[in-house]
């Protein structure tokens, strides 16, 4: 029994293929709409590349830059197709196509689907990729005299005052590394000779931080060293909630951006998604239409149009069967003697022997 089964008239199946062919070119701007999005994530995982860590998330703008790409080039076709799908004679042309279309454009939009949730599950990636980067780039901020390292600093200062943070999780992580250069410490100082020897792994740690963990909002000029001794400023005292560094880690601060922006872009994958469907759906009971109204030979006659012509469990049943024919196929057996008769079965010819007279 065939499912969701339609009667199309001769008229109605016109219009059906006139709507899908505006619905196809709707598709190929929904394409476009995917490629740029998928060009626009790229662009802002560009931007802080030397932040993450892994290419795990990197993934999701190549799949949807190469998703739009494909839509475009799917639905191109599949809007001609319906476009001569409104003559019968016509439709003759793409009889033989339209069965692999329909089967191609079904994994295309699975493909979408897959592409929307991937964008709502890299959140524990995203995290961890993250988290490394930025320890990663804290930990070299200092090296600006090292090639591939030099320009750290100024993407570090620059984060911190564009998304108004400080840190990994919090400002007392500038406490824990050496985040100033040797070339800017005076070696001879007792002080910083001092440091240098109170620290096991021989590195100069402080409680201070760089300028740009300034809170600009704070009424008192910032304080960036001796951050937690409150008798080096006047009228001070760490704990207060005022103090004038940024409170919020850029961990979370890029964390919460980036899953903003994918969220996002997921929530239009998902509609373009459905409306992807939406056409397969109206592509297939064309297909269906034309196709039977082939069969009873009279082209103005009524049809049945479906998306299965039977239940979904027999139509498993047979596609399972098919495959399973079709590997018996290229079955090949290793004994080169299969079709050799044994020694047993072979006929041994008798001989005469003559008898002496």
């Amino acid at each position: 029994m065939a499912v969701l089964k339609v009667t199309f008239t001769k008229t109605n199946r016109g219009k059906l293929a006139q709507v899908l062919w505006v619905l196809n070119w709707i598709s190929v701007v929904t394409g476009i709409i995917l490629f740029s999005l998928g060009l626009f994530l790229k662009i802002e995982i560009q931007k802080r590349r030397e932040l993450m860590s892994g290419h795990e998330i990197r993934s999701v703008p190549n799949m949807l830059i190469a998703t739009g790409l494909v839509a475009c080039c799917i639905n191109f076709l599949g809007g001609k197709i319906c476009y001569d799908c409104v003559d019968t004679n016509k439709f003759l042309r793409w009889k033989l196509l339209m069965l692999p279309y329909i089967v191609c454009t079904f994994f295309f939009t699975f493909c979408i689907l897959v592409g929307a949730l991937m964008c709502y599950t890299m959140h524990n990636q995203l995290e961890e990729s993250l988290f490394q980067g930025l320890r990663g780039a804290m930990r070299y901020y200092k090296d600006t005299d090292t090639p591939g390292r030099c320009y750290l600093k100024r993407t570090v200062d620059m984060l911190q005052i564009q998304f108004q943070c400080c840190g990994n999780v919090g400002h007392r992580d500038w406490f824990h590394i050496q985040w100033i250069s040797n070339r800017y410490l005076d070696m001879t100082s007792s002080e910083v000779s001092d440091r240098f020897r109170s620290n096991v792994e021989g590195k100069y740690l402080m409680d201070a931080v760089p300028f740009s963990c300034c809170n600009t909002y704070s009424p008192r000029p910032c304080i960036q060293q001796q951050v937690t001794n409150n008798s080096a400023h006047y009228n001070y005292d760490y704990q207060t909630e005022d103090r004038n560094l940024w409170k919020r880690g850029c961990h979370q601060a890029l964390l919460d951006h980036y899953t903003n922006i994918m969220q996002s872009i997921g929530c239009t994958v998902l509609i373009i998604w459905l409306f992807e469907l939406l056409v397969l759906t109206g592509v297939r009971y064309l297909q269906t239409a034309m196709e039977n109204v082939l069969r009873l030979g009279d082209l103005d006659s009524e049809s049945d149009g479906w998306l299965l012509e039977n239940s979904i469990a027999e139509t498993a049943r047979s596609n399972f069967n098919i495959i399973k024919n079709l590997g018996k196929c290229y079955q090949v057996d290793d004994d080169p003697n299969i079709n050799v008769p044994s020694v047993a079965q072979q006929e041994v010819p008798t001989r005469q022997i003559p008898v002496a007279s």
